[in-house]
């Protein structure tokens, strides 16, 4: 893909902070579990604006009905966020878009005691970024841990739907993705949420897959619980066909019948007898390792058709489709293809960079269509839109998530994790670990809901390693007080701890070499020219000697650790504009290094952002 040049339209900061009013729940059955909380109200957070693509300054002259009540503080575009689900849902409830989404799809973790990862491997055609003749894959990036106790678990899907209630659209349509694990758990909440009145379907997604060796039922599908909102208006619904089977064309004489409500007898449609049968609740859809096009590698990645089945059924072109478990951005790619509007979200940098990547793409494609009067797909409606930015939300954090930090001082440390035990996060020899929150130093709060989980077990006579980043000096008297009554050879759950910011033997995980780069930016004759020269991550390098047991692996060229390089001309320090995007299409293509843009009117600031492979950004910037 040729790199694309572009222009932009600059968005103000949305600053409010306010609290938002949730409805109370009042469906039935109502799930109980330990714990359950009520979700009243909410805090809304500031959204800051990072990030704009507009290669055509579409937000600018973007018109239509559909944008008629779009908020004022957003560009007319795709909406990217970058922050906890709950947070950027109630930013939304307070800037205008309650009752406003038309179609929500959500696939948040099962729950299944697995952890999600984002498999990452160096760039390049075969043989460029190989070692010593075989090929490495450089790690992963923990997406989501998906080892919640069950209780913490059902409140964060609980105060979630509650929030996507709220900000759906009389006529709109809900969709939740989930397996055997916790489906039946989540219609019950959802039957609280919405009411058992707004059930609608529940569709099975049946796939193929390389079978497990278990002594059971191969598990070969997922479920998608649909429900409707019909407050005055009714829901959207386009009938879609499918083949009929050779038994069922046989049984009914090649025509598709269906029964008339009024004379409950056999009747025959038009449509049905020239597209078959209407569509059933069970989807046979291949998985997305059937697309190779498609691939993002990240690992709960599903297949386009199957988004595009839902939005194309459940919406019209031009509706706002809502996705706040965003991942590989599938939702966004569909709805962009299908001409609606849309707006996602994600905790996680992966996905964001993931989504981001992806969307360039797809309306890059759109505007090349648009200029020799093509379409993308066949029979695809125009876009909605040709741009989107992306926000971060209540200054999320974009360093290592706590999960992912979580999880380089388990393998760092060689904590045996536990998936059954509600509480502990695994084993250390003989003892119980409790990881704390790295969100602040270890408190006497902290260390009281441990007190309070022994009590509950005085069986266990195990000790209590805690894994902490800093420590309050009142939590070291009140470990000081514990212990001591607890010494001696036959002494029971004496609690250690493992400080890693200033613990030796463990702490050396926290440092970290950021990746860097060369690049060489000019102005020439109306022109700015950009090169760059070269280009380390030491993360990717070490972690191809912690594979390959080589001290100093050798990659031949820079460009097989960059993921994509963007441009903007006219940085002014706090929105990067994405004026020129170099995203390779496939894995083995390499970024360009070496770009010549128009150059701006008098003097500005150019810079430069490079993200490798594993998600690290370095940001270069230069007067010119």
């Amino acid at each position: 893909m040729t790199p694309r040049k572009a222009t932009t339209a600059r968005t103000k900061r949305v600053e409010k902070t306010a609290e938002v009013k949730i409805t109370p729940a009042k469906g039935r059955p109502m799930l109980t579990w330990v714990g359950k909380r009520p979700l009243t109200r909410v805090t809304s957070f500031p959204a800051h604006h990072v990030e704009t693509f507009d290669p055509t300054g579409d937000a600018v002259g973007r018109t239509g009905p559909e944008w008629d009540d779009w908020p004022a503080k957003y560009p007319r575009g795709g909406l990217l966020f970058h922050g906890d689900n709950k947070e950027v849902l109630a930013h939304l409830l307070a800037n205008g878009f309650r009752g406003k989404v038309d179609l929500i799809y959500i696939d948040p973790p099962f729950d299944s005691g697995a952890d999600y990862v984002r498999r990452v491997s160096l760039r390049g055609a075969k043989g460029t970024a190989r070692l010593d003749g075989e090929g490495y894959t450089l790690g992963e990036q923990i997406q989501y841990t998906d080892i919640w106790a069950n209780d913490n678990y059902l409140q964060f899907m609980y105060e979630r739907l509650l929030l996507l209630r709220e900000l759906l659209a009389d006529g709109g349509s809900f969709f939740l993705h989930c397996d055997s694990a916790k489906g039946h758990q989540l219609r019950s909440i959802l039957d609280e949420a919405f009411g058992t009145d707004s059930f609608v379907n529940e569709i099975i997604w049946s796939y193929r897959r390389w079978p497990s060796n278990t002594d059971a039922f191969q598990s070969m599908h997922d479920t998608i619980l649909f429900y409707g909102k019909e407050i005055g208006t009714k829901r959207v619904f386009h009938r879609e066909y499918e083949e009929a089977s050779a038994s069922y064309m046989k049984r009914f004489g090649g025509k598709t019948q269906r029964l008339d409500e009024e004379t409950r007898s056999r009747k025959i449609t038009s449509d049905e007898e020239t597209k078959g049968m209407p569509l059933r609740d069970v989807w046979d859809i291949s998985i997305e390792a059937g697309f190779k096009a498609e691939r993002t590698q990240y690992p709960t990645q599903k297949p386009r058709e199957l988004l595009e089945r839902i939005i194309s059924t459940c919406s019209d072109p031009g509706a706002l489709v809502l996705d706040c478990f965003i991942g590989s951005g599938t939702t966004a790619a569909a709805a962009q293809l299908l001409g609606r509007r849309w707006i996602g979200c994600d905790i996680n940098k992966g996905a964001i960079q993931t989504t981001s990547k992806r969307l360039q793409g797809i309306i890059e494609e759109q505007v090349d269509a648009a200029n020799q009067r093509t379409l993308v797909e066949r029979d695809s409606p125009a876009p909605a839109q040709l741009s989107f930015t992306v926000w971060r939300v209540n200054d999320y954090d974009l360093q290592v998530q706590h999960n992912e930090a979580v999880n380089l001082a388990v393998e760092h440390i060689g904590i045996q994790r536990t998936r059954t035990d509600r509480f502990f996060d695994g084993t250390l020899g003989r003892s119980l670990v409790k990881i704390a929150p790295f969100t602040h130093p270890l408190s006497p709060a902290d260390l009281e809901e441990i007190r309070q989980e022994l009590e509950a077990r005085p069986e266990d006579d195990r000790n209590v390693t805690v894994v902490c980043l800093g420590i309050e000096i009142a939590a070291q008297a009140w470990l000081e007080e514990w212990n001591r009554h607890r010494r001696g050879k036959n002494a029971v759950n004496r609690i250690e701890v493992i400080e890693l910011r200033t613990d030796e033997r463990y702490g050396a995980w926290l440092a970290h070499e950021p990746a860097r780069a060369k690049v060489r930016i000019e102005r020439k004759q109306g022109k700015v020219h950009v090169t760059i020269e070269d280009f380390i991550s030491p993360t990717i390098v070490k972690r191809l000697a912690e594979q390959t047991g080589v001290v100093e692996p050798r990659i031949d060229d820079w460009r097989a650790m960059v993921d994509c390089v963007m441009i903007d001309r006219s940085y002014d320090g706090e929105v990067f504009d994405i004026t020129l995007s170099d995203v390779p299409e496939r894995k083995s293509d390499l970024v360009s290094g070496s770009y010549e843009l128009d150059a701006p009117k008098g003097r500005s600031t150019v810079a430069v952002k490079i993200v490798d492979t594993l998600g690290e950004e370095v940001l270069v910037t230069k007067p010119v």
